[in-house]
């Protein structure tokens, strides 16, 4: 099945290809790499990796009705060596919220929007394809990216955050004029206001 069509029918594979590789980004970062500069002018590594952190928990409690804007931007107080765990304690809160085929049609409060849910996973997958560019081009590991995911969030990201509707106020800034032949995550990263 391709991204196309398990997205047409259910976004959740798609989704969980994306927190795979999230996932795979974030257990590769080594303690002596958190201090590091990433593409997102106001996260170091360790605060990015809150930030991803973060949205999982967002997520699974915008998907059981609660208040998203409850949760932090970034989570802190996570020690060097336990962002994996951490990530993965947030994944599997994410999947089992999202393992109810109901949550797909019902309508979904975010901090930014209410969704239908299947449109909401599609958000969040498109998210976390963008924080792991973020992450691998902080830690030298772009090589280790999926590009159907990154053509599948460039895509995404039209819709979600066209550039007409951005302003200064939101996490997206202007396009950022890149060479034709660039590759898809250096697309991916200009067209969300990154500076690949």
């Amino acid at each position: 099945m391709t991204t196309e069509q398990s997205t047409a029918d259910d976004p959740r594979p798609t989704f969980a290809r994306a927190l795979d590789q999230a996932q795979r980004q974030v257990a590769a970062v080594g303690p002596d790499e958190l201090t590091g500069r990433t593409p997102c002018a106001d996260y170091d590594v360790r605060a990015l990796l809150g930030h991803v952190v973060a949205v999982l928990h967002k997520f699974a409690r915008a998907g059981r009705g609660g208040d998203a804007g409850d949760v932090p931007d970034v989570i802190d107080g996570i020690a060097d060596d336990g962002w994996a765990d951490a990530f993965a304690r947030g994944r599997s809160e994410v999947e089992e919220v999202w393992a109810d085929d109901e949550k797909l049609d019902r309508m979904i409060e975010l901090t930014w929007a209410t969704l239908p849910g299947r449109t909401a996973v599609e958000a969040y997958t498109c998210e976390l394809t963008v924080h792991s560019w973020d992450l691998a081009h902080a830690t030298g590991r772009l090589a280790d990216l999926d590009p159907d995911l990154a053509a599948w969030a460039l895509d995404g990201f039209s819709k979600f955050a066209p550039p007409q509707v951005r302003d200064e106020r939101g996490p997206f800034g202007p396009v950022v004029p890149v060479p034709d032949d660039a590759d898809i995550y250096t697309r991916l990263a200009s067209f969300t206001g990154r500076r690949p």
